[in-house]
This record gives C-alpha cells, sequence and structure tokens, in this order.
C-alpha cells in the first residue's frame, strides 16, 4: 500500500489560476524574512522551497569560485521589490531615459 501525505504536486504556494493550472507566485524580494536584500527568501518562495536551502546554496557557491556573490547582487538589482514592485536595475534605467541622471 502507499501512503499519502497531503501534498499533490499540482499543488502550489501560488495558488491555481483561471483555467485550473498552477503558478508561482511572482519572484519579487520580499520585506519579510529577508536578511540582507532578501534575494534568497525571493527565489525559495518562488520556487517552494525553503530559504535555509538558497542561502546555503549562495555561501557554497561563494566559497566555490566566488560565483555566489556577483549572483546575489544581480539578484538584489534586477529582482523586483516586494511593495514596490520595480527593481533597482530598472530604475536606473528609466533614470537615464528621461535624463533624470544628467547634470
Amino acid at each position: 500500500m502507499t501512503e499519502t501525505t497531503g501534498y499533490s504536486p499540482s499543488q502550489s504556494a501560488g495558488g491555481s489560476g483561471p483555467g485550473g493550472e498552477t503558478r508561482n507566485p511572482a519572484l519579487t524580494r520580499p520585506r519579510t524574512d529577508r536578511m540582507l536584500a532578501g534575494v534568497a527568501s525571493g527565489l525559495a518562495r518562488y520556487a517552494g522551497i525553503d530559504a535555509v536551502i538558497v542561502r546555503i546554496a549562495f555561501v557554497a557557491l561563494t566559497l566555490l569560485g566566488g560565483a555566489g556573490i556577483p549572483l546575489y547582487l544581480a539578484g538584489w538589482l534586477l529582482m523586483p521589490d516586494e511593495k514596490s514592485g520595480r527593481s533597482i536595475a530598472g530604475d536606473v534605467a528609466r533614470d537615464l531615459r528621461t535624463g533624470a541622471g544628467d547634470l
């Protein structure tokens, strides 16, 4: 006999869409459950895993070649903030297009 755990692969934290398909939550940096900029928490929530696993992966990537720090910084720049829905890189690009960065 097989046991059921109450979880099916069709379930996700984001609920289901109009056609019954499952969807992931938006990839954003949350305001809560953050240690630095919220990149690991946002990735973990999006993937449906524990944030500790993502944080350990960033540390391992940093120690095994140094890729963890640039990847974290890229996530910080490119992932939008949960509250504003805007990313830092998007704000800079918008400022450069509108000329707000001119002296």
